[in-house]
């Protein structure tokens, strides 16, 4: 079994609301939303990630006899037997992946009957809350970085299998130009890099030997490492190994530094290949990088950009180290008809089905406003956001490419803002702004909510 297709990963109180819901007949239609509170500290943008995992998870939701016997020692009779026939019959509608969103925004909307809805809360926010945390990291990356190949480097410091996977996909979406993890290879067909470890060249007689041996191994993709002693005294090495090499018709593609002073180290590299006639041998940078150090070595104050054509980024991207969590929710809107509204002190929701609508402004075609409306608002000086993905329980479409979000995703970052596209936080955020008819909506519930409560007190 994949435990993570399993409807046990869940809150066990899902599965006691569950219970109850079927004990008072309380089926019908509810409504719920997932949506961001607040972006994290220096945030200035979300980028949404998680959706295919989320539909293959809701497309495929079964019990099985292991699991049913297994809540049979914990539920009623009648509420297995519901179990049983369980799958999932709702609709989804949700920002397609690499869409940017922002507070306040419902990303996913779930139609469905009220257990089921329920139900799936815990494994749709695991799924979609990680997935946008790390690609709105990994973003930050690329727009501090452009043109430069950057590749996930985190599987070893990532928080389970699971979490290494999903963030070498979600970096990709968000533009990354590949990973370290095999797996992600061959799951999602991102492309893989790879040099070889300190290790390699200890196990070696010499340094010397060392590079010869991985450049003839890898004649097509030579990149070798070079800072496991004297960083500038390899460079060296790699210039004559080139000499060599050309002969039988091998070049070094590129050498990759992973300690030290990497602005200082690039320099004093980059000079040593160009004077050994290797102009066109890239050098690449790895060892505790975030979108911080990228932007302090290509951009620094006073001097010119590190000479650094890559950049391996591992642990901070894959624990999103800055950022580890997102003030997300999944919240009920609305059950059998009717608009709800959660009124808690700073948790408060907008009630109803929503659409997102975004404005441009004519003259860079850059993003100038989003508008949250009722479902059916017809706000049409916008582009709507929410699409239809699932009906019934099935998909409406096969599946979208990840090469073609990625494309996706990378074309948005064009229609940012400027001063959304920094690493500090920008003043003004971007503005969204709350339609007349839903805040109208809100405070007939608050009303209503606030009659009934006079009318219990009096009674």
């Amino acid at each position: 079994m994949n435990p993570g297709s399993s409807p046990l990963l869940t809150d066990h109180y899902q599965l006691m609301m569950m219970q109850s819901y079927l004990e008072q007949g309380m089926e019908e239609t509810a409504v719920f939303e997932l949506f961001v509170r607040k972006l994290p500290s220096c945030r200035n943008f979300m980028l949404a990630a998680g959706l295919e995992q989320v539909l293959d998870f809701l497309e495929n939701l079964t019990f099985s006899p292991d699991e049913l016997a297994w809540l049979a020692t914990r539920f009623r009779p009648h509420f297995i037997d519901y179990l049983e026939r369980f799958h999932f019959e709702g609709d989804v509608h949700a920002m397609p992946e690499g869409s940017l969103f922002f507070p306040e925004e419902p990303i996913l909307r779930i139609t469905a009957p009220l257990p089921q809805a329920q139900l799936v809360e815990s494994r749709v926010m695991n799924l979609l809350h990680f997935q946008s945390m790390i690609a709105t990291k990994a973003a930050r990356s690329v727009l501090t970085a452009p043109g430069k190949l950057l590749v996930d480097f985190g599987m070893r410091r990532a928080h389970g299998a699971e979490a290494a996977l999903l963030a070498a996909r979600a970096s990709y979406i968000a533009g990354f130009s590949g990973t370290a993890t095999v797996l992600a290879g061959t799951l999602y067909g991102i492309p893989l890099f790879g040099t070889s470890a300190h290790s390699y060249i200890q196990a070696h007689p010499d340094e010397a030997t060392a590079l010869e041996h991985f450049a003839r191994s890898y004649p097509d993709n030579a990149v070798l490492l070079i800072d496991t002693y004297d960083t500038e005294a390899a460079a060296r090495k790699v210039v004559t190994l080139a000499r060599k090499l050309r002969v039988d018709g091998i070049g070094i593609k590129g050498v990759r530094l992973d300690s030290g002073d990497l602005a200082m180290h690039a320099s004093r590299v980059r000079r040593i290949l160009d004077e050994g006639e290797l102009e066109n041998t890239t050098i690449f940078a790895s060892g505790n990088l975030d979108e911080y150090r990228l932007r302090a070595l290509l951009s620094p104050v006073g001097s010119p950009p590190a000479p650094i054509d890559g950049f391996g980024v591992g642990t901070a991207l894959d624990v999103s180290s800055d950022a580890p969590s997102l003030d997300c929710a999944y919240k009920l809107q609305e059950y059998a008809g009717k608009a709800r509204r959660k009124r808690s002190e700073g948790k408060a929701t907008w009630p109803g089905r929503k659409q997102v609508y975004r404005e441009y402004d004519t003259a860079e075609g850059r993003m100038a406003r989003d508008i949250v409306t009722l479902e059916g608002e017809g706000f049409h000086r916008g582009e709507p956001l929410i699409v239809p993905v699932m009906l019934k329980g099935k998909r409406i479409d096969e599946g979208v490419k990840l090469d073609e979000i990625r494309k996706r995703t990378l074309a948005s970052y064009a229609r940012l803002p400027k001063p959304l596209t920094i690493l500090d936080a920008a003043s003004p955020s971007y503005p969204v702004e709350i339609s007349a008819r839903l805040q109208a909506l809100a405070t007939r519930l608050d009303a209503e909510t606030g009659a009934q409560s006079l009318q219990a007190r009096a009674s």
